[in-house]
């Protein structure tokens, strides 16, 4: 019976990681949608398009689901149409949580949304109640072996990007204002290939603290949101101490 019990926490955790990546993959081809129906489907003259694309690949989407993605956008119909939803709250101990989504059905969202943050000890804001506590910026990351931090630092800087760091965990990053975002993409690719992962993000100016407690729910309300399937990306200003685990 132990053999068959392991058996089953091992499907059961392989289903949720298959369930897991099923959601990161809709969300993506969700993306590239709106991205090919905001410009042309031709990712060399959509700047959003070609960062949707980027993202696909940085996340294994077989290339013949990206193509199948991009040519169903662009047939879409009117009745296909995504609004993007931004959402701002607080969330337990009191650090700031932005949530962005994309949905065709604004009600929908916003009941999830704030059903996530009452369930896990949070409380869902008006617009622009905790935007002023991030910075908005693009941030394109490199693998440290691609160049060294003085010749990234110079390309950063040629392509009119405001800052590049390199960290030996994480490698280069280059942030740079959303304005100039693409353009910085485009520039820094063409020097050192694609990057290894490219977003715009909201930064936090500070951040919050939390205990142990705090920290896993905090974790709890993440998880929840991120399991929805409008829901593209959670921005936080949490600090998490290490021994904070989601419980089951």
């Amino acid at each position: 019976m132990a053999g068959h019990s392991q058996f089953k926490n091992i499907m059961h955790r392989k289903g949720a990681q298959d369930a897991r990546r099923a959601r990161q993959f809709a969300k993506v081809i969700r993306e590239i949608t709106v991205a090919a129906r905001s410009g042309l489907p031709d990712a060399a003259a959509n700047p959003r398009l070609r960062a949707a694309l980027v993202a696909a690949r940085q996340m294994n989407m077989p290339k013949d689901t990206i193509d199948r993605a991009v040519r169903k956008a662009a047939g879409a119909s009117a009745s296909d149409d995504y609004v993007e939803v931004r959402y701002e709250g607080y969330g337990p101990g009191g650090a700031a949580v932005i949530v962005e989504a994309l949905t065709d059905n604004r009600n929908r969202t916003a009941s999830d949304v704030r059903a996530a943050f009452s369930k896990h000890g949070g409380t869902l804001g008006e617009p622009n109640s905790v935007a002023f506590l991030f910075t908005r910026l693009g941030a394109i990351r490199y693998a440290e072996g691609v160049a060294s931090e003085d010749e990234m630092l110079e390309a950063a800087i040629e392509a009119g990007a405001d800052e590049a760091t390199k960290d030996e965990a994480e490698g280069h990053e280059v942030t740079c204002e959303v304005e100039s975002y693409f353009a910085v993409c485009d520039a820094l690719e063409a020097r050192f290939g694609p990057a290894e992962s490219a977003a715009i993000a909201w930064r936090p100016a500070m951040r919050v603290g939390l205990d142990e407690k705090g920290g896993a729910a905090m974790l709890r309300l993440i998880e929840a949101l991120e399991d929805n399937d409008d829901v593209q990306s959670v921005h936080t200003n949490y600090d998490l101490p290490d021994a904070a685990e989601p419980s089951d």
